[in-house]
């Protein structure tokens, strides 16, 4: 979009794979200084990684965002945030006819990362951020949809959803905008785990699961990290002084609503 974020600072959760890796990449290419924040350790190398690959201080925070004392830390450890990417996210199957305490744990684990800790990163950076910031919450076509046992991810991302709608017109008057960017299915580690449970419980070829999932689309093609770039640097960029509270689904048109 050739937009200009040399002025900008940005803070990203989950940055350290998949689709926040790609953010982080995409803000640098635009002339951002970016913090990424992720719950593994290799956060800090593939800070330094960044901070190698685009000649400026990248900086990497270890921070479970589930835990309020590792989010008080993190913030603790940053200045102004102008564009707040709340990318952080655990997505994994919660059958609910499993009897399993596991099933029961990994329920509440999904809720307190991807709603809770959304939240508190939101609440505890948001005397950080100026008038006129903005904040991109990653949400998922299926916070629009659902699909079967996967009720605590899905659940999840529609609360995320509904948080980006409540939270646009509570800060509203600082002209903080927040927006959700509904990623469909996108070749990360994440979803190809998903693949691999919805194939299992269908007892069907991975390989034959992904061609109905491709085939569902409009547009060929299962979509990469960078394919989602684009649409956050919108949100994140003037263009879009006038969108808040909305949640736009990026999915080759598989959805359609």
């Amino acid at each position: 979009m050739g937009v200009d974020f040399v002025d900008k600072k940005v803070l990203i959760t989950g940055a350290n794979r998949g689709i926040g890796y790609g953010l982080a990449e995409g803000f640098l290419k635009a002339g951002a200084t970016v913090t990424i924040v992720a719950l593994e350790e290799d956060v800090t190398e593939i800070a330094e990684q960044f901070s190698e690959s685009y000649k400026r201080q990248v900086q990497g925070i270890s921070c479970d965002i589930a835990e309020l004392d590792q989010v008080d830390l993190m913030a603790d450890q940053v200045g102004q945030v102008d564009v707040l990417v709340n990318n952080a996210g655990f997505e994994y199957i919660t059958p609910i006819t499993d009897p399993s305490k596991r099933t029961d744990e990994v329920f509440r684990r999904i809720i307190e990362i991807n709603v809770i800790g959304t939240f508190s990163v939101t609440r505890r950076l948001l005397d950080k951020i100026p008038d006129g910031g903005r904040i991109v919450n990653t949400a998922s076509m299926w916070g629009k949809t659902a699909v079967a046992e996967f009720s605590a991810y899905c659940a999840s991302k529609h609360a995320v959803i509904g948080l980006t709608r409540s939270l646009s017109q509570e800060l509203a008057s600082r002209r903080i905008s927040v927006n959700a960017v509904c990623p469909g299915w996108v070749r990360t580690v994440a979803s190809m785990r998903s693949l691999s449970f919805m194939a299992a419980q269908q007892q069907r070829p991975e390989s034959d699961m992904l061609d109905d999932i491709v085939g569902a689309q409009a547009l060929d093609g299962l979509m990469e990290p960078h394919d989602m770039v684009e649409m956050y640097l919108f949100l994140a960029g003037p263009a879009a002084d006038n969108i808040t509270g909305q949640s736009f689904t990026v999915d080759r048109g598989e959805l359609m609503q």
